[in-house]
């Protein structure tokens, strides 16, 4: 091709790309207006959308206004559970989990209320307080079962050097503040959790006698006070003007600025709105390119609505002062991130209600101020204050809302359709779908119009079409082609169902409302406010500075650092993450080596890098949070110790079960111990959606027969179960496992020479595991958490840390799911058993002759798996990652105080024990790695159940010899080597 030629072909492809960007931009602007114009999208056709949404709750009761008077609750006269204590002179009542607590209220005029409650927390497991509220004996609507109450959480003073400063670690990083809890009355009104409906939430009471009933959900709380107020109606600022005083501030007082640096906040809603640190501009404040410097706070985990901060300010004389925040929102382009502002405890004006903040990777000044750009006035009196930012998903919350009601609906479609044609529909078959199912046709049309309005409100909102908000504008063109072709349906239905998962994701992501905050500046109305130079020479030279730095700085040691040589010092190698291992050293720091004069250096290494240095001598002295079946392969090698020789051995393990400690020992024949000890323990539960099992008229199953069962029913609508199958992505063999467990056998002989997996109990099990997709039809391959959100898989076992995955992804199902027991078998004595397989990390003490050393590392390691180290850890990865990182401690004593309610606690105690760890032997891996290969040999070749088991367990019995072989170990009729 010639020169000429290349250049032509060139400019016409730039002058398409330059087309299409016009055209998609064109479109971007386009409204949708006359779709759904002079449509009715309030109304839901029958049998698709929910009846109990507080949108429904208001329309019923659109004509009832608000309430004239507030109405204090006779709050120690109750009924049902609770206990009258005496707080700070005051009677109030305390109500424990699981309690419900019942008043009699007079109403004098019947209207709409908001319920404000004066409380304080207690000491429990730190979680917010969750309450349900019952009007008359019945839920108003769903969003009342799922209120929230926060905690108040603070630095721990004793984290800060004497002179108020952040502690420094001996290499001159701070040392970030662990949060501790502060019990002390606050105010809080019932709304929504979610932040969708930003004002408090409006419940109706007639006039008269009335009963109030809090449900507690989650956590113990004392109530002071319980009252009724109207609905409250925001002023507007020019109201607010009016209430202040008409005076003239001092010239001083208006030169007079402060600046509040955002890290030094007093107070927070959640312990994971601590300080952090910011290597990534020059302006921000503390400044330092190669030392971990506490400068910001924010970030990522101020992400959801409800969540605040607050700091404390004094103002020297009573006058008028501007607001300014230095904040930046390097999140989500082309999105605002939102905050109310609170002056000593109230929004004084409807101004402040909803402050936004756009995309920007650089620090931004925002003095609080009108649409026209002139800075509010804020009138304060000489002397202390708060301001406080709580996030809130503003304009953004209607939208949401509507989003996930549709969410909702769309999968109420989908699964109709589904009953009819199943997961794969014949492409070429008429299904009739407009006879069969003439109401979902109509709420496609519906939904489609729903949608075309959802996308010109966010477009309205924030002044251009993002690709989040796109997919909304996908399923809404393919509803209308569903409409309009019929036949189209069935020929886009796994696309149709891909598109609502990908809607579900995007709420997600337009939820977010992260900000960070690096100061807060108040200061009288002539002050000139500071000005930060973050221009391309400023970061040139940041980069510049950084970047020689990284060649100074060793990144990979955390917190203290001792030499090497220095006395009672062990090293300490941990495999997770830096957020974890950054955790861990503060801890140490702080505790461990105060507490025991033991030194210790933290590193953050991978794990395929342990097993060379371990063997060739520069390995660590304790290992934590390695998989567990690294202790008897490590203890084969005589690479670790034998924990049992510490005297104190049985004392330690006390708090756990010995489903926990089975794979962590070894048992040759020659020699046996415990090589390691146990960190986390997973292990499996039964989820189910209330909501579908309900529609379909089935019970939770509670035994394996109870499931097959009410397979009929669910695959009748072509609905699935899930039960973990090994597919090539997971070789997840834990439904196998416990199958044997449940049917009396076991996985290994009692010599631990062989596998047993042949004997009658795992014949039965093999037989029955397979026939679950053989014969029954389950799934092999599925995405569970898509399939739960969609109602297409109502019922599925899965690891107990799925629990989280579903709470911060399916917010669209909360409340309309659960979990309980592992599905069991029914014993001749009526008994069931829920044997369930297990499995977890653990930690390691590294093979010493070092006396010494060994007792300095047994002692470290008692304290990381104790209790209290083990509650700390975990509550602080909570707070650093969000619940859906909560830590699955093994230590029983841990479990209880970590963030479950107390009806999911019950759930996994009661699991827990019934947990079986599985045994690590030589040669084991070829046990997992034969029995896949046998279950998809039964399942794909349809090959006799039976005989294939016998088949595969020779070969793993033959590899097992083999590796004993090479490690010189003892085998039944052969003389073993030492």
């Amino acid at each position: 091709m010639g020169t000429k030629t290349r250049g032509v072909l060139i400019g016409i492809i730039c002058a398409v790309v330059v087309i299409a960007a016009f055209l998609l931009l064109s479109q971007g602007t386009t409204s949708f207006q006359a779709k759904y114009e002079g449509v009715d999208l309030s109304t839901d056709v029958e049998g698709i959308g929910r009846s109990d949404t507080y949108d429904g709750y208001l329309a019923a009761h659109a004509d009832v206004s608000s309430g004239a008077e507030m109405v204090a609750v006779d709050l120690v006269t109750f009924e049902g559970d609770g206990e009258v204590r005496t707080e700070d002179g005051a009677e109030c009542v305390y109500t424990a989990d699981n309690n419900v607590t019942t008043w009699k209220v007079n109403v004098p005029e019947e209207g709409m209320y908001n319920i404000l409650l004066d409380y304080k927390t207690v000491d429990s497991r730190g979680v917010d307080i969750e309450r349900a509220v019952y009007i008359n004996g019945e839920l108003p609507f769903a969003g009342a079962s799922t209120l929230r109450f926060s905690r108040l959480w603070t630095d721990d003073p004793s984290d800060f050097a004497e002179d108020g400063s952040f502690r420094k670690d001996n290499q001159g990083n701070h040392i970030r503040p662990s949060q501790i809890e502060r019990f002390e009355w606050q105010q809080a009104y019932c709304r929504d959790d979610m932040g969708y409906t930003t004002e408090p939430y409006q419940f109706y009471f007639q006039a008269g006698e009335n009963t109030l009933s809090l449900e507690a959900i989650n956590e113990p709380v004392i109530l002071r006070a319980i009252t009724l107020t109207p609905v409250e109606v925001k002023q507007d600022y020019s109201a607010y003007l009016a209430q202040q005083p008409q005076m003239e501030t001092s010239e001083e007082s208006k030169n007079w600025s402060l600046t509040l640096q955002g890290e030094e906040a007093q107070l927070r809603s959640s312990p994971s709105l601590y300080p952090r640190y910011d290597h990534a501009s020059p302006v921000t404040e503390p400044y330092d390119v190669s030392k971990t410097v506490l400068n910001y706070i924010g970030g990522d985990p101020w992400n959801n609505a409800g969540q605040w901060i607050q700091w404390d300010f004094e103002v020297p004389e009573d006058g008028y002062y501007n607001i300014t925040i230095k904040a930046r929102q390097a999140y989500q382009r082309g999105a605002l991130s939102a905050r109310s502002v609170y002056i000593d405890g109230e929004i004084p004006f409807d101004g402040l209600a909803e402050i936004s903040f756009g995309y920007d990777t650089a620090w931004q000044l925002c003095t609080l101020e009108d649409g026209e750009g002139t800075p509010y006035r804020f009138y304060l009196t000489a002397g202390k204050h708060t301001i406080r930012l709580e996030a809130t998903l503003g304009a953004m919350g209607n939208i949401l809302k509507d989003m996930e009601e549709s969410i909702f609906r769309l999968n109420q479609i989908y699964r109709k359709v589904l009953v009819l044609t199943g997961v794969n529909p014949d492409r070429f078959r008429d299904y009739n779908l407009a006879k069969v199912y003439p109401e979902v046709i109509e709420a496609m049309d519906l939904e489609s119009k729903r949608l075309y309005k959802l996308v010109d409100d966010t477009v309205a909102l924030t002044g251009q079409k993002s690709d989040r908000v796109a997919v909304a504008q996908t399923l809404a063109v393919q509803l209308e082609q569903f409409v309009e072709h019929n036949e189209r349906i069935t020929q886009s239905f796994v696309n149709f169902k891909d598109n609502i998962t990908s809607l579900g994701t995007a709420m997600q992501n337009m939820a977010e409302t992260k900000l960070d905050v690096d100061a807060i500046i108040i200061s009288g109305e002539n002050a000139k406010l500071p000005k930060y130079k973050d221009g391309f020479f400023a970061r040139m030279g940041h980069e510049i500075r950084a970047c020689v730095a990284s060649y100074f700085v060793d990144y990979n040691a955390l917190g203290d650092v001792y030499d090497e040589n220095a006395d009672d010092l062990i090293e300490v190698w941990l495999v997770t993450g830096r957020d974890q291992s950054t955790v861990l050293k503060t801890m140490v720091d702080d505790t461990f080596t105060p507490a025991s004069g033991i030194k210790v250096n933290v590193k953050l290494v991978a794990a395929d890098a342990i097993l060379n240095a371990v063997m060739a001598g520069n390995g660590p002295d304790v290992i934590l949070s390695v998989d567990g079946w690294f202790a008897v392969n490590y203890a084969m090698r005589h690479a670790v110790e034998d924990l049992t020789q510490f005297e104190d051995f049985e004392e330690v393990i006390q708090p756990f079960y010995q489903s926990a400690l089975d794979p962590l020992t070894y048992d040759d024949g020659t020699r046996k111990g415990i090589y390691a000890l146990p960190e986390t323990q997973i292990f499996s539960v039964l989820f189910y959606r209330e909501d579908v099992l309900e529609e379909l008229g089935l019970e939770v199953p509670q035994t394996w027969e109870d499931l097959i069962a009410i397979l009929p029913t669910i695959q009748g609508n072509n609905m699935s179960v899930g039960v973990p199958f090994p597919d090539i992505s997971t070789v997840d063999m834990s439904g196998f496992n416990a199958l044997i467990y449940q049917n009396g056998g076991a996985i290994y002989s009692e010599d631990k020479q062989r596998t047993v997996i042949d004997s009658e109990a795992g014949v039965a099990a093999f037989k029955f595991y397979t026939s679950l997709y053989n014969d029954y039809g389950l799934p092999t391959v599925f995405d569970f958490v898509s399939r739960f959100r969609s109602g297409e898989m109502p019922v599925g076992v899965g690891q107990y840390t799925l629990y989280n995955t579903l709470t911060v992804s399916a917010p669209e199902i909360r409340g309309l799911w659960d979990f309980t027991l592992y599905p069991g078998t029914l014993k001749e004595d009526g008994t069931i058993d829920r044997s369930v397989h297990a499995n977890g990390a653990c930690c390691m003490m590294v093979a010493t002759d070092d006396e010494n050393m060994k007792r300095n590392a047994w002692e470290f390691m008692k304290w990381w798996v104790s209790a209290d180290a083990q509650v700390r850890f975990g509550r602080e990865m909570e707070s650093v990652l969000g619940s859906s990182a909560r830590y699955t401690t093994a230590n029983t004593e841990a479990l209880e105080q970590l963030a479950w309610s107390t009806d999911q606690l019950a759930v996994l105690k009661e699991q827990q024990k019934w947990a079986r760890g599985f045994p690590e032997i030589a040669g084991g891996y070829s046990t997992t790695r034969h029995m896949t290969n046998a279950i998809r040999k039964v399942i794909n070749d349809k090959d006799d159940p039976r005989e294939t088991l016998l088949t595969y367990t020779r070969t793993i019995n033959e590899e097992i010899k083999i590796k004993r072989r090479e490690f010189g170990l003892p085998i039944d009729g052969e003389e073993g080597t030492k």
